[in-house]
């Protein structure tokens, strides 16, 4: 009798310990139920807008236990705030130059004339410069073979790499595919090789006037950007002395452009040289922006600072927007000049950084070679008289025009001019471009864009008949706010 009120005993223990288990069990179910509805509920943080219904069906949750003992409070669960999410800090350094101004040109809600555009850099709008029939005829055929689908080597196809090499090597400078780094278009190429060499707190010596990426890409760096100034009474070469000024030992790089945006000057070799020698002396590399090699005017040489150098690495940034008319097809490069193997971390620095965005565009790195060697030299022959054409029409009206100061570049797809601001009444290069659009429709970037305040930069692309009429409205508007003459 004994052992059996001890064995009930036990079993009434068991039975106790069991109920207690399984309420345990039951409870920690219903509370992993109000967490699952919690992260189905339309507030919770990482659920975006969509509802419970786009994310479960009848039996994503699991069946609610029920006992004696415990049951699912009825009360609705608690929503959760969503927290706001902060950008990250590298984006919010970016700042847009070209934004921040454009937004004070404001075309009028009742505009007197047709808009005449001289503002973006983009051969292609107006339809009057067509790309080199043999590439596009290319492209098609090598879209439909279907070879060039997929993926391949973050540098680039080899044969495009070698097309570059070829087409950018001297005897001074011999090139091969390893020396080349396909990217998503010139910009691409700037950012890659500003990021090779500049680290965070470094500073990189950029031109004034110069294009706005050069000071984007630092912000987003975090690279300390110092501006070097060109002068527009010597064609707008750069200020040795000053450029000097501004090196010091967190110095990374000196970035030169030439031809240039937004100045369209083409450097001397003489002043190229003198750019090497201070870089060499304080054993500094050069990014050179090259973009517009190709469009060169009458009286001018382009010299490649690759070519030139014996001694100081050269980070060469190009690309087929501009020479060939393709800005849209985003394919650039970079080219490594490194005479004496001291770029060899560098380009280790440089695959890497490719290695990001998987490489350019594959079907458009197909028709690298074909641009670059089978293009006729008549085409970039036409391209450049063309441009040349257009600069010297516009330099020889605008200087006719009382106040304005015209410097004529030498090549690229820009001019610039000098405002006397006083004598117009306005008070910055930024409130003449405003009023001139509001008055006659012609919208320009005016040089405080670039560095460059109390200049105007114009773009040549546009047709002849376009120049014509953009420059009898602003001879218009300059008699109509000429102080001299009233």
């Amino acid at each position: 009798m004994e052992h059996e009120q001890h064995t009930m005993s036990a079993l009434s223990n068991f039975r106790s310990n069991l109920t207690l288990q399984f309420s345990l069990i039951t409870n920690l179910e219903n509370s992993i139920y109000k967490v699952k509805l919690a992260l189905l509920s339309p507030s919770f943080p990482l659920c975006g807008t969509h509802n419970r219904s786009a994310h479960t069906t009848d039996n994503s949750i699991m069946p609610l236990k029920t006992s004696t003992s415990t049951m699912l409070d009825s009360e609705t669960v608690p929503a959760v705030r969503p927290r706001k999410i902060r950008a990250a800090k590298a984006a919010m350094r970016i700042t847009n130059p070209l934004r921040d101004i454009v937004d004070q040109l404001k075309v009028p809600a009742n505009p007197p004339k047709p808009l005449i555009s001289l503002s973006i850099g983009d051969p292609t709008v107006f339809g009057n410069l067509p790309t080199a029939d043999n590439i596009i005829e290319r492209l098609v055929e090598n879209a439909q073979t279907g070879k060039y689908n997929g993926y391949c080597h973050s540098t680039g196809y080899e044969a495009a790499r070698a097309a570059v090499a070829r087409t950018h090597s001297t005897s001074r400078s011999p090139l091969t595919p390893s020396d080349i780094f396909l990217t998503s278009g010139c910009s691409g190429a700037l950012e890659i090789a500003i990021s090779a060499v500049a680290d965070e707190g470094s500073n990189l010596l950029i031109p004034a006037p110069g294009f706005t990426l050069y000071a984007v890409v630092c912000d987003y760096k975090n690279v300390e950007k110092r501006f070097y100034q060109c002068k527009a009474e010597n064609n707008w070469e750069a200020d040795l002395e000053h450029m000097e000024s501004l090196i010091d030992d967190k110095t990374a790089a000196i970035l030169v452009n030439n031809p240039g945006n937004p100045t369209g000057a083409v450097y001397s070799e003489k002043h190229l040289r003198d750019i090497l020698a201070l870089a060499e002396r304080y054993g500094l590399p050069i990014i050179a922006d090259e973009i517009y090699e190709g469009i060169i005017f009458k009286g001018h040489s382009f010299h490649a600072l690759g070519d030139l150098s014996d001694n100081v690495p050269i980070l060469t940034v190009g690309g087929l927007a501009k020479n060939y008319l393709l800005p849209g097809w985003r394919l650039g490069w970079v080219i490594a000049h490194d005479r004496h193997d001291v770029l060899s971390e560098v380009k280790i620095g440089l695959l890497k950084l490719t290695q990001v965005i998987l490489g350019a565009c594959t079907l458009i790195q197909s028709v690298v070679e074909e641009a670059l060697l089978n293009t006729p030299d008549t085409y970039s022959q036409q391209l450049t008289a063309t441009l040349e054409t257009h600069a010297s029409f516009l330099n020889e009206k605008l200087e006719k025009i009382g106040g304005l100061q015209p410097v004529t570049p030498g090549g690229a797809m820009y001019l610039m001019f000098g405002i006397d601001l006083q004598r117009f009444g306005c008070k910055t290069d930024i409130d003449f471009s405003k009023k001139l659009l509001e008055e006659e429709m012609v919208l320009v970037l005016p040089g405080t864009l670039f560095q460059a305040p109390g200049f105007v930069r114009l773009v040549t692309c546009p047709p002849l008949d376009k120049l014509e009429e953009a420059c009898e409205r602003i001879k218009l508007f300059c008699e109509r706010h000429d102080t001299k003459t009233k």
